[in-house]
């Protein structure tokens, strides 16, 4: 079993990590969700679609405070793909949470990581299954 998870995806996948010690490889991870969150109760619109509106309900930043972990159990099952030119979450957050863990530092990039399938995804399938030719 192994978790992959980007931005908050990366932060549930965290928490995955911790429950079960499998292997996990986050991709810009959010690090502190419930805390950068919070500005955001009420009503919002939908990022790929600003015609659609949600609601975003103060019960949820708690929920994800709840979600919080410390240390991974097993930093050394971790891979966190981490690009400086993330222009939604701090990359000195994100490689500082993940101490004993595998870090992959990008100069540049975005928080999509952009360039993932062509730059990433084969260390991130050999991180995963280290037995694969």
């Amino acid at each position: 079993m192994a978790v992959v998870g980007s931005s908050l995806g990366g932060f549930y996948a965290t928490y995955v990590a911790a429950m079960t010690r499998c292997r996990s490889v986050l991709l810009n991870p959010a690090v502190h969700p419930a805390r950068d969150l919070a500005r955001y109760i009420g009503e919002q619109t939908a990022w790929h679609d600003p015609q659609q509106r949600f609601y975003f309900k103060p019960e949820f930043v708690s929920e994800l405070g709840a979600l919080e972990v410390g240390a991974l159990p097993r930093p050394e099952r971790c891979l966190a793909i981490i690009a400086k030119g993330d222009e939604v979450l701090d990359w000195r957050e994100m490689s500082a949470r993940y101490p004993g863990s595998r870090i992959k530092l990008i100069e540049g990039g975005d928080h999509a990581l952009s360039d993932f399938e062509r730059h990433h995804l084969d260390e991130l399938i050999g991180f995963l299954d280290p037995v694969r030719p």
